[in-house]
């Protein structure tokens, strides 16, 4: 059966066998009238343990673990004993996965719902699986039916590795070039754009019967703070919402998509309860005493029942899944207690809770309200019976188990990296050119110099040496990181110097949580203000952040290609050897340089025999 997804208005059809029923679209993929009549005599028959249990999808990364190891055990006690009702997966290797994923059903009275972030594809998160370029490199082509082709890849992928619900698309609007977490991972600055590819990306996820979701509402796009590490706080008023960031969220709900997730960002002129930090950190994603903490805060959206049940739900229409951002992250637990967190949380409108810092607390906090009556018995019921819907619209109830044997002929095939190639090559946007600069002049000394903000190591760098060689292209080369040694950067400045032509491949990406999240450290920052003072012919590449132009605006060749994927990485070393067409538009301005839909077109050399 092929399940239709629209991006046009969906008509909505009422299930009245339900008594808190409401409107359901007709179209796209989301759970039968069957599914909700399943869902509603099952509820009837759940303990209050069992419905608690629902909320919470523990967070793992799968390994192998003996069935005695306590992995296992402690794993195997969260599902039979507190009843969970899924897990999200973070990297490890893909049997592994599937092989817990299905352990862990064999143990589950009621089907787990197994989730994964795959922004970029399963690859996001299993370095065994292929890896698109992120949103924004996708969005730089111009075309749409990249993203679906790509959503398409993804779902059938999760799907064979046992996943059903896929936390992807984000539908952030990134028009803050000092966002230190969403960048690349937002398709554009512009909503109708971020709408057109997002939900084109949904579309070929469900189109395999997974669950797509939209994140991360109301919207991560304006934000200075990484919300794994502090508060974000938006001070901006609802009319801006409407016509920027909710843009992409409305037009998502109208085609269909199955699920969203909610942010830890406070909005202050929505919802402007006070909120005062913990006197004791009890842990969560940042570092102790690295934490952002405002005395000034207000209630982020992921406990606002303004945001959640009056906007989402009632404003916007909403009716599938609300799942929170990681209950682990630093912008919640300086400010509550897990057991408080979930409570607030499920009362403002969330039906998942994902990834506690302390799942056994977090249980007992919402046991505890459930028993006073501050959860109330209907609304947990309405919960619990929305997420049964969906796990018996996927079949789990007829068929948990994911085969095994099947993986390795779905998995990575060679129309995936296909796509991949297809994309990169497409997305490579040449943002400035000087004069005779490009393609590279292969009669000069040329120097290739990484610069990461990560501890990759040079390996980072292989696919785009190793096309440039491959090539035909002769030169040194040098690589940096934050901690490499004095030695290491004069080695580096030595190579640099002695270059005619220095290639610079800046490998500042996005990094949730961390500290320099998106920026180069300063040793290889000031080799490159060097060569640039030195009026060296410099071709910059950013394999990231492509806002990192304004460090150095005196560059007077700049490529971005958005990421450092090895497809990315490929396509940027043809284009500079000018073997290849550079076609990609910039979907974001650089404040103060460039606008949006910058891309200089340059053409392939013609080669006569």
């Amino acid at each position: 059966m092929k399940f239709l997804f629209s991006p046009f208005l969906i008509f909505l059809l009422l299930f009245t066998s339900l008594p808190t029923a409401v409107a359901q679209p007709t179209k796209g993929f989301w759970p039968s009238k069957k599914s909700e009549d399943f869902a509603t005599k099952y509820v009837k028959k759940m303990t209050v343990d069992e419905k608690v249990g629902q909320l919470i999808h523990i967070g793992i990364n799968a390994k192998f673990a003996n069935r005695d190891s306590f992995f296992f055990k402690d794993l195997q006690r969260h599902i039979s004993q507190n009843k969970l009702g899924g897990i999200i997966f973070f990297g490890a290797p893909i049997y592994e996965t599937t092989i817990i994923a299905n352990r862990m059903q064999e143990n589950a009275k009621t089907p787990l719902l197994m989730s994964l972030d795959a922004e970029t594809g399963i690859g996001m998160r299993f370095e065994d699986a292929t890896n698109f370029p992120w949103a924004m490199a996708v969005a730089a082509t111009g075309n749409p039916e990249f993203a679906r082709r790509m959503g398409v890849v993804t779902g059938r992928e999760a799907k064979a590795i046992g996943i059903r619900h896929v936390y992807a698309p984000v539908l952030d609007v990134n028009n803050n070039a000092a966002n230190p977490v969403i960048n690349v991972r937002s398709f554009s600055e512009d909503p109708n754009d971020v709408a057109r590819f997002g939900t084109a990306f949904a579309e070929g996820i469900q189109s395999h019967q997974v669950i797509a979701t939209a994140k991360h509402f109301p919207g991560h796009g304006d934000t200075n703070v990484d919300s794994h590490r502090g508060l974000p706080i938006i001070n901006l008023p609802k009319s801006r919402l409407d016509s920027l960031e909710l843009v992409p969220f409305k037009k998502a709900i109208d085609a269909g998509i199955g699920s969203i997730m909610i942010a830890h960002i406070a909005l202050p002129l929505i919802d402007g309860e006070e909120i005062k930090p913990l006197k004791v950190y009890q842990g969560g994603d940042a570092e102790i005493g690295s934490e952002i903490v405002s005395e000034k805060a207000t209630i982020p959206a992921t406990l606002s029942t303004k945001l959640q049940t009056d906007i989402l739900r009632k404003e916007m229409g909403f009716k599938g899944l609300i799942v929170s951002d990681a209950m682990s992250m630093s912008g919640l637990t300086l400010y509550f207690t897990q057991e408080e967190a979930g409570v607030r949380a499920f009362l403002a409108g969330t039906d998942i809770l994902e990834k506690p810092e302390n799942v056994d607390v977090m249980i007992r906090g919402i046991k505890a309200a459930v028993a006073s009556g501050r959860i109330p018995m209907d609304k947990l019921d309405e919960s619990v019976r929305r997420q049964i819907a969906w796990k018996h619209e996927l079949g789990l109830f007829k068929d948990k188990m994911t085969p095994i044997d099947r993986i390795d002929s779905i998995v990575s095939s060679a129309d995936v990296s296909a796509l991949t190639d297809e994309i990169g090559t497409a997305a490579i946007t040449l943002v400035r050119q000087n004069q005779g600069d490009l393609p590279v002049d292969r009669s000069k000394k040329v120097a290739v110099l990484g610069i990461s903000n990560g501890f990759d190591g040079g390996n980072i760098m292989n696919p785009l040496t190793g096309t440039l060689r491959s090539n035909g292209l002769r030169f040194t080369q040098a690589y940096l990181q934050e901690n490499s040694l004095a030695a290491q950067a004069d080695a580096a400045r030595k190579v640099v110097r002695e270059a005619d032509v220095v290639i610079v491949g800046l490998y500042g990406r996005v990094r949730s949580g961390a500290r320099n999240s998106v920026g180069i450290p300063e040793n290889g920052a000031a080799i490159l203000r060097e060569a640039l003072a030195a009026n060296k012919t410099v071709i910059g590449i950013s394999f990231g952040n492509p806002y990192i132009l304004s460090s150095f605006p005196e560059m007077r060749n700049y490529i971005v290609a958005y990421g450092d994927m090895p497809s990315l990485q490929r396509a940027a070393a043809r284009s500079i050897l000018g073997l290849q067409d550079s076609t990609g538009k910039l979907p974001i301005s650089l404040p103060g340089l460039h606008p949006r839909g910058t891309g200089i077109q340059m053409m392939r050399k013609q080669t006569t025999n």
